[in-house]
């Protein structure tokens, strides 16, 4: 039985809850109750060493990075699929994942924390400035990648989406205007049934 141990609040949470919900499939929810710091104690801690949230299951295999389990939940359920068939599609896929979490998450997560969970007067305005600008640009790039397509890999809702919507919601939050056409992908993906639950 695939067990998911996460947050409501966590961003990379989400993803795997997006990818469970696209693909239908079921998973025991475990809430890991991070104010009262349970992903600190030992019984977590011998899950995921590393203290965050997700981490998925699954008999015992232990996952605790979000696009892994994504790639293990695909291969194990491969439909419907959320990646292309072909060789270059899924490096694509894969590739785009990657550059999701090296030049957009880590520097969007700079900002997001700790508008949401700090005192303003612990905000690093100068730190989030710079990371403002490390989105804008990574933003413009993603822009020429998806061109006048929905999506961003073969025209197909995939894992790319999967990836990105969590932290597409607070682009308002990190004060970041995206281009148009990012903008209304960005719509897009969050307007599915399974950002939205």
């Amino acid at each position: 039985m695939l067990r998911l141990h996460s947050h409501p609040f966590s961003t990379f949470g989400r993803r795997v809850q997006i990818a469970l919900k696209e693909k239908s499939i079921p998973c025991e929810q475990v809430f890991v109750d991070l104010a009262t710091r349970k992903h600190r104690e030992p019984e977590y801690l011998a899950l995921n060493p590393y203290s965050r949230v997700p981490t998925l299951t699954d008999g015992n295999l232990v996952l605790f990075e979000s696009t892994s389990i994504l790639n293990y939940l695909e291969a194990r359920f491969p439909e419907p699929a959320l990646v292309p068939s072909d060789a270059k599609g899924r490096a694509l896929v894969d590739m785009h994942m990657k550059l999701c979490d090296l030049q957009f998450t880590r520097q969007a997560g700079t900002i997001i924390f700790p508008k949401r969970f700090l005192p303003k007067e612990r905000w690093d305005e100068k730190l989030f400035a710079q990371m403002r600008t490390d989105v804008d640009k990574h933003l413009a790039i993603l822009d020429r990648q998806l061109g006048d397509n929905q999506y961003v890999v073969g025209n197909k809702y995939s894992l790319v989406e999967v990836c990105y919507a969590p932290f597409m919601a607070f682009l308002e939050l990190i004060e970041v205007t995206p281009p148009p056409r990012i903008a209304e992908w960005g719509r897009r993906i969050l307007s599915r049934p399974s950002a939205n639950s």
